[in-house]
């Protein structure tokens, strides 16, 4: 294998990669289920990374999402909370948690983008009358929640522009003595964006206790709202909006310089 061979497989390991760093997955009939709710500002502020800012409500967007048919990575589910924060003054999402139960997606997600995906069990299913989704961290239940079915329907453009909103990142990557060699706040959207069906309805969550997977450390103090949206689209544009070493560097210039 020459150096060219070795630059050109994109991801490890080098000998079969676990993702093609060029295959931009495309998603269809991608299903998310989120119950927004309430919680403590105080640990929020605690979470958010600066220059982000928490959104005026302490809300939390609490996702599972079922992916039945994503190009390069098949069949599986995510789960975790997303905040809204705002950037430069204007409304985006940051995600916290992500668990997901399938490697080729939390290594592609992680090392690409900066997803903070970790391996679990997240589900999302129909039970009679009703979406119930849970997630578990080796056996342990973490998360339960419930949401009535297909109940009242959404106006598709209402689903469009919360989908629409770009999203951050925190992509960190050390270097081989533990020190930061990437550390960036990635902006991203999605594209390709086709709306196939949106609904809101009554729900439950509940988050319990774990210290590998700390949800509870953002605690439900009341269910706002839940939507249930299923949608076709594809990881969009990307930039990086922030580099964390970058400014780090020019504040250290500037002081010897003063």
């Amino acid at each position: 294998m020459n150096e060219e061979e070795v630059l050109s497989a994109g991801s490890m390991p080098l000998a079969h990669p676990a993702y093609l760093a060029k295959l931009h997955p495309h998603f269809v009939n991608r299903e998310f289920v989120t119950v927004t709710y309430r919680t403590d500002p105080a640990a929020l502020a605690r979470v958010v990374p600066a220059p982000l800012k928490p959104a005026r409500d302490p809300l939390v967007n609490y996702e599972f999402v079922r992916m039945p048919d994503a190009t390069g990575l098949g069949n599986y589910h995510e789960s975790g909370q997303v905040i809204p924060v705002t950037f430069e003054g204007q409304p985006a999402a940051y995600t916290h948690a992500m668990y997901v139960d399938d490697f080729a997606a939390i290594a592609q997600g992680r090392e690409m983008m900066g997803y903070p995906k970790v391996l679990a069990s997240p589900k999302v299913e129909v039970r009679r009358d009703c979406l119930v989704c849970t997630l578990e961290y080796y056996g342990v239940r973490v998360v339960t929640a419930t949401m009535t079915y297909k109940r009242k329907r959404v106006d598709d453009a209402v689903a469009r522009r919360a989908l629409e909103t770009p999203g951050f990142l925190v992509k960190l990557i050390p270097h081989i003595d533990g020190s930061p060699r990437v550390c960036e706040l990635v902006k991203f959207r999605v594209g390709d964006l086709v709306v196939r069906g949106a609904w809101t309805g009554e729900a439950t969550l509940e988050l319990h206790p774990h210290v590998q997977a700390p949800v509870a450390a953002l605690p439900v103090l009341e269910v706002v709202s839940a939507t249930h949206v299923i949608a076709d689209l594809s990881l969009g544009d990307a930039e990086i909006a922030y580099d964390y070493l970058r400014e780090r560097a020019g504040r250290a210039t500037a002081r010897r310089a003063g």
